[in-house]
């Protein structure tokens, strides 16, 4: 693993935690920003297969994540909150982990960096202060 994906994956834990007692909201929250900001430059559809092969490399791990309805985020609500908290919070991370992975290798780590802070905002902001 490189320093980037080592800080962009501390700055996602981070941020997930910022709100550990609402990690569910919080991991959902985290989605529907990053949706609205990748569909705008690769489309519904290209976030939504990004998503999907994400959702599916995760499940390897966390058989219990339920495969991706056509829009929307029901279904990881659904698996999240059926989970116990501690795996809900690993498993929220490892998601986000595939998938900003998957995007670095695809677009390179500075737009995924820039795209994360685009969606994130303040949020990533703290998080990555509170790792420096």
């Amino acid at each position: 693993m490189s320093n980037h994906d080592e800080t962009r994956h501390q700055m996602i834990e981070r941020t997930v935690m910022l709100r550990p007692d609402h990690v569910v909201d919080a991991t959902i929250g985290r989605w529907e920003q990053l949706a609205a900001e990748l569909s705008g430059i690769v489309g519904q559809g290209g976030f939504q297969t990004l998503y999907s092969r994400s959702v599916h490399l995760a499940a390897l791990r966390y058989p219990w994540l339920l495969p991706p309805d056509q829009q929307g985020f029901a279904h990881l609500r659904s698996s999240l909150e059926e989970a116990l908290p501690a795996l809900a919070i690993e498993a929220s991370i490892a998601l986000l982990h595939i998938f900003t992975d998957t995007l670095a290798l695809l677009i390179g780590e500075v737009l995924t960096t820039s795209i994360l802070r685009s969606a994130w905002g303040d949020d990533i902001d703290i998080a990555g202060k509170e790792i420096q």
